[in-house]
């Protein structure tokens, strides 16, 4: 990614990563569908109860096997593959260390984090059990999340894709088998998902050991072995972008429970409207994800100017994506709804809109998020980009103690917007002043 228009080179790294990025969405969506329209409302809303506290633990395994992938991108841009290696070879220690510690203490933890989110009695049950298996299958995501950080450091980021492909067929299959014939209920989509996960890391290691011979050291030409430094720089890489994305996290479980607390109609309505949000949200974190890389390789390449140039196609990307997907929600966001509700639940359709409609005219504040932040994490900055987390976090906290209390689920439907354009505010001019400093390098 460091020769060529960076328009182009961005689009087509960005596409497959979106692809991909749908199909996991696309599942998830079809695991709400199927739990909502087989199991009832309650098992629906108990799949949705703890989806603040996914998003805190399986944020912190995205976040931090992205930022494991900084630091190859950037060795990988300076042609510099024995320290590729290197890079990669810690990645994997560090990626067993986490898996280990974060499938013990959540699994643990699972009973008391759902009390902690005052969650609704009638749903605690399913709520645990999808919990549970979530959290004990943890290894299998963050592996593979991983392995494709990697391959896409490397600048590929189609094989990803393909991989996702037929595990996504591969979890609708499992879900009709689990729920529908086996009756093992929220349960029974939890494992689907984790078995999907794990079939997609099985393939990425085939691939990685077939595809990359750069990463293969040669017997004939000895190397200095890792070196606690080569570990620290990335920890450092990893652990600040793994934090931001908890950080963010506990704002959205502050959210999640004091709109817990109006219900278990507005926790089912959230729970729809998540899902459907998310799914249309994962193209600002594709274009940033694919941002990230082309920074870490330009900068490795010490091509400062194209970093500024990749950050203006983006942000014009961005802008056509928010207004297309501003216009899909305003007019169909109940019709969607209706996938995971049934028709006859006209207060729960009502809170669904309503929240789809308030956040599609705020998408263009996540969309600058997601631009500026990966790119500044490109660059290097993970700590920086902690600090946007901070912000949100500050926001939605303001929201969940004051606003919902206040004006019920209307204070719910602004506590994203509110975070994004506080995060806003704190990386727009931040990374201003990188590219004016990457500038005078030049």
């Amino acid at each position: 990614m460091t020769v060529g228009r960076p328009f182009p080179l961005i689009l087509n790294f960005a596409t497959p990563l979106l692809l991909g990025n749908l199909l996991q969405q696309a599942y998830s969506l079809i695991d709400a569908a199927i739990v909502g329209q087989t199991l009832g409302m309650n098992a629906l809303a108990g799949v949705g109860a703890s989806s603040s506290v996914l998003f805190l633990i399986l944020g912190f395994c995205n976040g931090l096997t992205g930022g494991f992938g900084i630091p190859i991108a950037q060795a990988f841009g300076a042609q510099d593959y024995i320290q590729v290696r290197r890079y990669v070879k810690v990645s994997y220690m560090w990626g067993a260390f986490f898996s280990f510690i974060l499938a013990f203490v959540c699994s643990l933890l699972c009973a008391h984090i759902l009390r902690w989110m005052q969650t609704p009695e009638v749903i605690f049950e399913d709520a645990y059990t999808y919990l549970l298996i979530t959290f004990i299958t943890i290894p299998c995501n963050l592996v593979y999340n991983l392995l494709a950080s990697i391959i896409r450091a490397l600048g590929d980021s189609k094989t990803p894709f393909y991989f996702l492909l037929l595990a996504a067929v591969l979890n609708i299959v499992l879900d009709f088998l689990f729920i529908l014939v086996c009756g093992m209920g929220v349960g029974g989509a939890a494992l689907a998902t984790a078995i999907a996960q794990l079939v997609s890391l099985l393939l990425c290691m085939v691939y990685m050991k077939r595809a990359f011979p750069i990463l293969k050291q040669d017997a004939d030409v000895p190397e200095e072995r890792v070196s606690w430094l080569d570990a620290w720089i990335v920890l450092c890489m990893g652990v600040p972008m793994g934090l931001q994305f908890s950080i963010t996290a506990i704002g959205s479980i502050m959210l999640q429970s004091a709109n817990n607390a109006l219900g278990t109609e507005c926790a089912t309505a959230f729970t729809a409207a998540m899902r459907i949000k998310m799914f249309f949200l994962c193209a600002y974190e594709n274009l940033g994800v694919a941002l990230a890389t082309y920074c870490g390789q330009n900068l490795g390449a010490k091509k400062y100017d194209r970093i500024r140039t990749g950050l203006k196609d983006g942000i014009g990307m961005m802008l056509v994506y928010s207004v297309v997907t501003f216009l899909i929600l305003w007019f169909f966001a109940r019709d969607i709804s209706t996938l995971f509700i049934y028709k006859d639940e006209t207060r729960i359709l009502d809170y669904s809109e309503q929240f789809l409609r308030l956040s599609s005219c705020c998408y263009v504040f996540l969309g600058t998020l997601c631009v500026f932040r990966y790119s500044l994490q490109g660059v290097g900055k993970t700590k920086l980009s902690m600090w946007s987390g901070v912000s949100e976090l500050v926001a939605r906290a303001l929201v969940s103690l004051f606003l919902v209390p206040a004006i019920g689920f209307t204070g719910v439907c602004i506590g994203d917007p509110a975070a994004w354009l506080a995060a806003d505010c704190f990386l727009v001019p931040t990374f201003l002043v990188i590219l004016k400093r990457l500038k005078e390098k030049t």
